[in-house]
């Protein structure tokens, strides 16, 4: 029996569960079931990088945590850590005295903060999301469904992520401290977005593009419009990137109730995309303009737009490969948009250097 998206909407979460196809979306993420388990040898989640340093080399005690935080799978951290590599460097291009030696505390103390936060945000997500998890072939492995952790071991360690995240934002100015703690709200709010909104993107872009506020204020000490619309730019390339992430779960999704862009759109995605693309390549332009015409430096301002320029191309590469039916092509899509954040942030370097 198959049932259209609508009638799967009207079903409870326990019947809709009835019709999942065991082990289905494990395998179409290249996990390999136990035989008769639908289990990944030694407590592997289904999408992980496969040989990650969690499952090779970390301590078996410790791996449940890490797997938790997704340490398995970086590129949620970099997706967290780029907008305020792109903050901070915008603000020293800006700045007529060019980066300092502070910025390199914040671009490090902001790599270490993306990690904690993220896994602090993974594990707030997993807490939330642990029945639904339990429900779906591929994240039943997880760490608090499959029993390896328990719910409160999780909140202990969300604690600890959490409060070791906080060391290093104190190290900030007081209206950086104020943002950071700000941020806790998009974050907390996330993981239920998906069960009231067709757009629960959205949030995860407000969560997610913190940052470009949060460093641009770390450098400069106060907020300015630029940040503001470097954020909406991260924020419009968040909802490019999850919903091609999203797309190899749409399925899965309907059966179990979860609202997303990917089934909100459905075939006209590409369409959808390539307005996301252009909205975000042109408030980044308007970002750079606002933060390098006061400094008449026009190389400097040249370099940052070539930025945008180098980030647009690389999300019109991606659309021009993405198959919306193909898993794998949309996880390899959405892995690769660490690549044109790295270009943003290059660009941005060069120009705080001139």
């Amino acid at each position: 029996m198959r049932l259209v998206p609508r009638q799967w909407d009207r079903l409870p979460c326990p019947q809709r569960v009835l019709y999942i196809k065991p082990d289905f979306r494990m395998r179409r993420h290249g996990a390999k079931p136990m035989a008769g388990t639908g289990e990944t040898p030694e407590g592997q989640v289904a999408d992980a990088v496969r040989g990650n340093w969690v499952d090779t080399y970390a301590p078996a005690a410790a791996r449940p945590y890490l797997r938790l935080s997704r340490a398995d799978r970086p590129i949620g951290t970099w997706l967290l850590l780029l907008p305020c590599w792109w903050g901070v460097l915008l603000a020293a291009s800006a700045d007529p005295d060019g980066l300092r030696l502070f910025d390199l505390w914040i671009i490090v103390g902001c790599a270490i903060g993306a990690f904690l936060m993220r896994g602090a945000g993974c594990t707030w997500n997993d807490i939330s999301d642990r029945e639904f998890d339990a429900a779906v072939a591929r994240t039943r492995l997880r760490p608090i469904p499959s029993g390896q952790v328990s719910v409160r071991q999780a909140l202990v360690w969300l604690v600890v992520q959490s409060l070791l995240a906080l060391g290093i934002l104190l190290t900030f100015n007081l209206n950086a401290i104020l943002l950071g703690l700000l941020s806790l709200l998009p974050v907390a709010i996330y993981p239920f977005a998906k069960r009231f909104t067709w757009w629960p993107q959205v949030f995860l872009g407000l969560a997610f593009n913190w940052g470009a506020l949060l460093a641009w204020t770390a450098h400069s000490g106060s907020l300015a419009w630029p940040a503001v619309a470097l954020y909406l730019a991260g924020i419009a390339w968040t909802l490019f990137y999850d919903t091609i992430y999203a797309h190899q779960d749409s399925e899965d999704d309907a059966l179990i109730g979860v609202k997303s862009t990917a089934r909100l759109f459905g075939e006209n995605s590409k369409a959808w995309l390539r307005g996301f693309m252009v909205a975000s390549v042109i408030l980044m332009a308007v970002a750079i303009i606002l933060a390098l015409i006061p400094g008449g430096n026009f190389l400097a301002l040249t370099l940052a737009l070539a930025g945008a320029w180098a980030f647009g191309w690389h999300m019109a590469w991606q659309l021009s490969r993405l198959q919306i039916d193909e898993p794998e092509t949309c996880m390899h899509l959405f892995r690769s948009n660490r690549d044109p954040g790295l270009l943003v942030a290059l660009f941005f370097a060069l120009s705080a250097l001139l």
